[in-house]
């Protein structure tokens, strides 16, 4: 919400005051500013948990490209020692076992950063779902509150229970973001 709908929302808040009948659309108006500002504030930290995750995805597929990278290194070299000739053959096997241990333990390595890496993607894509409904639940309740504050304008009750409607709709929405998991 900008300073300005803020400075709009209390003169509207000051019109209300002298007409009794219009206290409970400033009070629904009231809550529904509360509402936009927590809806708000969740869903920038969904974003913000997205973005951190994805860094600790695209940290994890670097890891496995890295280890992916040595692997393809050594196996290349091993495969040089078997068709080379070389003047130490005992020499050349004590490092072609070695090759092949580290082969391998990072075979086993490579699994594992892969399935970290797919886990952090997952949920990348569980908070981005998280943080459309916020926004969804946010743009729904600014709307409420921007037509329920046409009540005060208008004395017609109508948009009040229009504006209701919306903000319900907005509350569902955020809600819904807490069921997705």
């Amino acid at each position: 919400m900008e300073a300005n709908e803020v400075g709009e929302l209390k003169e509207h808040a000051e019109h209300a005051e002298h007409d009794s009948s219009m206290r409970p659309v400033a009070f629904t108006m009231a809550v529904l500013a509360v509402l936009v500002a927590l809806v708000t504030v969740e869903g920038h930290r969904t974003h913000t948990e997205a973005v951190l995750d994805q860094n600790r995805a695209t940290d994890q597929w670097n890891e496995y490209q890295a280890k992916k990278i040595r692997s393809n290194d050594t196996g290349l070299a091993a495969d040089l020692l078997s068709v080379l000739t070389v003047g130490d053959k005992e020499a050349a096997n004590k490092i072609a076992k070695g090759y092949a241990d580290h082969q391998a333990k990072w075979n086993d390595d490579l699994k594992e950063q892969q399935e970290k890496a797919e886990a952090f993607e997952k949920k990348v894509e569980e908070a981005e779902a998280r943080a459309s409904r916020f926004d969804l639940g946010e743009a729904l309740l600014e709307i409420g509150l921007v037509i329920t504050s046409v009540t005060l304008l208008t004395k017609s009750r109508l948009y009040w229970y229009f504006g209701i409607i919306f903000a319900l709709v907005g509350i569902a929405s955020a809600l819904s973001a807490f069921l997705l998991h």
